[in-house]
Parts: C-alpha cells; structure tokens; sequence
C-alpha cells in the first residue's frame, strides 16, 4: 500500500492533535494515575476512536494499582538513609542494614519498576484504552500505536531551577548514602561492632558527611503530589499520533488489506507503567497470532531529539531491534530527523519496556531531550507550549513505518 497522501498531511495531523489536546487539557480536568480525569481522557479519546477513527472495537479497560508508590519509596528510603546516618555514629553495623535496605526499596520501584512497596499506599483503580481497526481481508500482521493518558505530578525544583539542579541534588542524595554506608563498613572492617570515637578520623569524617543531611530531606519533596501538569506534551501528543493515522486513514477511505492497526492507550505510565503493566498481564498471549509491532510514543516535542530508543527503562531492558530498525528507516526514507538513543540510568522509562518485558515486540518514540527540559514534568507543560514541527514528523515517520510494515519490511 502507498500512504503518500497520508504523509503529506502531517501539518494537518500536528494540527488536528494540537486542537484535541487543547480540548481535553481545558475541559477533562487533571489526570493524575488513577484519578478521574484519566478516566476522562480515556473515555473522550474512545469516543473519537470509535466515530471519527472507524475502529470497531473500543475497550475501556480499568486495573488496581497503587499510584503513590512510584514516588513513595522516596520516604522509605530516606526515612531509612536518615536513621542510618544517625546509627552510624551508635551502631555502625545497623546503619549498614539500613542503608542497604533503602537502595534495595529504590533499586526494585525505581531502578526496575517493580512493586516493592506499592501495598503501603492507597489502592486506586486506572484505566486504559484498546481499540482496533481492523484490514479488509485476512490478518497476517499487526501494528500498534500507544501513549498513556495519565499526566505526571509536578517537579518543583526543575521546575524552579532546571534540570541541571534537578539531577544534581539526587546525585547528590545518592552519594550521601554512598558516601556513610562505605565509612560503616570501613569501620566494621576495622572496629567490629564498637562505635566511632568522635576524635577519630572515621568519626571525624562521619560529622563531615552531614552536609549530605539537608539534601536527602529536600528529596522528600521531589515531586508535588497537590499539582499535577496539564500533560499536553507528556503524553497526549503520544496518544494522539496513532489517532491521527487512523483519522487520516479514514478521510482518506483507505482500508489495508491485511494489516490490522490498533491504539492502546496505557494509563498511570507516570506510576511506574502500572497500565502497559496490568495490559500485558491480563492478556498473555494477545499478540502471538501474527506479527505484532508496538510503537510507544513518550513527549513528542522537539524535531531535533527525535529518538528510537533501543534500550529502555533505565537502560535495562532491550527494544525489538526490527520495531526499531523500522522506524529509522522510515525516517532515513523521507530524510527527517531522527536519532538512535536509548533511555539513560535515572532517566526513567516507556511504556515499550512493559511490554518487552511481557514478550511483547515493543520500541519506545520519544521527542524530548534526555537532559531534563523545563516544560518536563512541570506546569509548562501546556496546550500551548507544543511542536507542531516535532509532531508533525513523529506523524510522517510513523506513517511511513506502517506503509512498509504493510508491504511485509522486517516480519
């Protein structure tokens, strides 16, 4: 199939999306994991899958989470790394099973998404969205454009300072609780269980350490769970590309003939990727009939840092490098930038590495800087601070992606 009519409408594209966005940030009220407004966004995007897309299977799906545990270790593991500090001058030995205890917390909520603490907080319930368009004839291969329609809580000190100041105090943090656990076992090492006297170097050194202190309470407040952002660019601008294709698609009276397309909005992504998550564990196997592509757009925003990423979710877990390919190629085809990449340690995760995770062939889309923006996670984060350039490529691309993905590239 030749979509080349549909790729020449990418500035219409970037500007259908940038008129939807606009409608549900100004009407649907906020839409934090697990809240309302989600619930919202969902079933308004539903509604337009179902009439203005043609898709003939619209599930609104709801899943248990506990959408404050993302961000709650925190308290955990500074409560810990505090009382540590505070033992390692009584009992260095307990400070080190402290501290130990607290990485362990942010390793498994943060480092790998797993839920280590999530029974600590409320229950609440989320709520995704699975549409599907279906081919004219036989099904012999699938694509799927995803997004997550929850917004995220705000980050005060980007917010206040930028990205720069936002990454160094955690680094900063992080090196505190470096910094005393490896002086408790240097003194465990040498002392036993006895405590530091404070004349001694390592008691010296451990007083020293206490500048660390005001930093790991200022990371208690690292995110403000009372605002949550407008999230036009983190994720609408995700949700809505696989939309516009579908829109335009049908304005076009275009039906693929074996090739099934689908949207799979994935909600409270900002929670640790508890829909992409909860998707994939109550559909085992959805995706092993046929050939099966997911493209999970995250912020799409910046022409220049358009990114496939081959690695995700901090780093640890591994794309589907055809997905991938894919894309680049498509970009490489109509000449438009776009970049390699993947996402860094500390950079957080897509919904792609969820469903990688689940068997799932899944590359994540981003359009953002990896080093943090100052829209990212804040109240910029606006209808009306959008790229129409960034999403209109992002459109081209993917549209390309699904043209040779029909004509059979990389299955």
């Amino acid at each position: 199939m030749d979509l080349q009519k549909v790729i020449a409408q990418k500035d219409w594209a970037a500007k259908y999306m940038i008129k939807e966005i606009t409608y549900i940030c100004k009407n649907l009220g906020k839409r934090n994991p697990g809240s309302e407004g989600e619930l919202k966004g969902c079933e308004h995007m539903a509604r337009v899958l179902r009439k203005d897309c043609g898709c003939e299977k619209v599930n609104i799906e709801s899943f248990s989470e506990h959408p404050g545990a993302f961000y709650g270790w925190r308290y955990v593991t500074l409560s810990l790394a505090l009382a540590a500090i505070v033992l390692y001058f009584f009992k260095p030995v307990v400070s080190i099973v402290l501290f130990a205890l607290g990485l362990l917390v942010a390793l498994l909520e943060f480092g790998f998404y797993i839920k280590a603490v999530d029974w600590m907080f409320p229950k609440k319930t989320g709520h995704s969205v699975y549409a599907v368009k279906k081919c004219k004839g036989e099904v012999k291969r699938r694509i799927i454009f995803n997004g997550h329609p929850d917004a995220a809580w705000e980050w005060p000190v980007n917010y206040k300072f930028g990205g720069a100041i936002f990454e160094t105090h955690a680094l900063i943090c992080a090196a505190g609780v470096i910094y005393y656990l490896v002086l408790s076992i240097i003194h465990l090492s040498r002392n036993g269980f006895t405590a530091p006297a404070p004349s001694s170097v390592l008691g010296i050194l451990g007083f020293c350490g206490m500048i660390f202190v005001p930093f790991l309470i200022g990371l208690y407040f690292m995110n403000n769970s009372f605002r949550v952002v407008d999230g036009a660019n983190d994720n609408l601008t995700g949700c809505y590309m696989g939309i516009a294709i579908l829109k335009a698609l049908r304005d076009q009276g275009i039906d693929l003939e074996n090739t099934e397309i689908g949207v799979l909005l994935t909600g409270s992504e900002e929670a640790g990727l508890r829909g992409a998550k909860a998707f994939c564990k109550n559909h085992p196997g959805i995706f092993d009939d046929v050939p099966t592509f997911i493209y999970a757009y995250d912020t799409i925003h910046d022409p220049k840092h358009l990114l496939v990423n081959y690695r995700d979710l901090n780093g640890t877990v591994k794309s589907d490098k055809d997905a991938a390919d894919l894309f680049m190629e498509a970009a490489n085809e109509l000449k438009l930038p776009c970049r390699k990449g993947m996402v860094p340690p500390m950079g957080g995760a897509t919904d792609a590495a969820a469903f990688a995770q689940g068997g799932m062939r899944a590359a994540g889309i981003t359009g953002l800087n990896h080093k943090l923006e100052n829209y990212y996670h804040t109240r910029r984060d606006t209808y009306d601070n959008m790229n129409s350039e960034g999403i209109a490529n992002c459109f081209a691309i993917s549209v390309k992606a699904l043209e040779m993905f029909d004509n059979g590239a990389k299955q």
